[in-house]
């Protein structure tokens, strides 16, 4: 494997929930002798229950895909060396364009949200995610999970105080028209093109992005001379980022960029 010498760590967050989920994570990288960055998206910069009070918000609703994954381009331009990218649902998207884009050295998608073209026909992705995407409901007003859904989408299998705990803390109002925005254009990604070393996370419990639709997005990869690699975790929900197991996840990353 080639070398890399960064130890700069972007985080980018997915929808649905504050930059606040990568606290610990930044610690952890932290103590290792990483930088990190875990920058909040455009008009959320505050703690979760903040913007909840904010729902409905114009502001956050008009947020794009390719807005998003502009700012976040402009961020890691502005740092001294490319950084490594770790990004958790959209992040992860996010992450898989900027590697278009040669913008990092490395690219970690956890439980990464598919890029166009990718798709599975699990229907737990999409009873999950059709209710975000909000069809018959005005785009300019944002989307705000229920607890019900969250349960479902982000931390089945957890206890409910747990549950309950997490959706205060994190849960924020999302754009309809950025969820929409994954099958568009915005969202496509030139599997043939040589990217610096890729990982891909994935978890076997996930409802809203189904460890199969993660290897589908991993297999579409084709350049021969890249690094791209899958790993599944057993007992993973969309909620990976909290759940007890972080750390074996934050680990196993840690090795696989050591080997690098």
């Amino acid at each position: 494997m080639k070398a890399t010498n960064s130890k700069t760590i972007v985080f980018i967050t997915g929808a649905f929930v504050s930059s606040a989920c990568w606290d610990e994570w930044k610690t952890y990288f932290e103590q290792r002798g990483y930088q990190t960055l875990a920058p909040a998206w455009p008009h959320k910069d505050a703690p979760a229950c903040t913007l909840r009070q904010r729902h409905p918000d114009a502001d956050v609703a008009s947020q794009r895909l390719a807005n998003l994954t502009a700012y976040y381009a402009d961020i890691v331009k502005q740092l001294p060396e490319k950084p490594i990218l770790i990004g958790h649902s959209m992040g992860g998207l996010i992450t898989q364009l900027l590697l278009q884009q040669s913008l990092a050295t490395a690219g970690i998608a956890i439980h990464s949200l598919q890029p166009q073209g990718v798709f599975t026909f699990k229907w737990s992705f999409y009873k999950a995610g059709w209710p975000a995407l909000g069809f018959f409901t005005s785009a300019k007003k944002t989307y705000l999970m229920s607890f019900a859904e969250w349960q479902y989408a982000f931390t089945n299998g957890m206890p409910y105080d747990a549950q309950k705990e997490a959706y205060y803390n994190l849960l924020v109002p999302e754009s309809k028209l950025v969820v929409r925005d994954a099958t568009t254009a915005a969202a496509k990604i030139d599997f043939k093109r040589p990217h610096a070393p890729l990982l891909f996370i994935a978890g076997s419990t996930d409802r809203f992005i189904p460890a199969s639709l993660n290897y589908s997005n991993y297999k579409k990869y084709t350049d021969k001379q890249s690094i791209t690699d899958y790993k599944e975790f057993e007992g993973r929900n969309h909620f990976v980022l909290g759940q007890p197991t972080w750390q074996e996840n934050a680990d196993y990353i840690l090795n696989w960029i050591q080997k690098l």
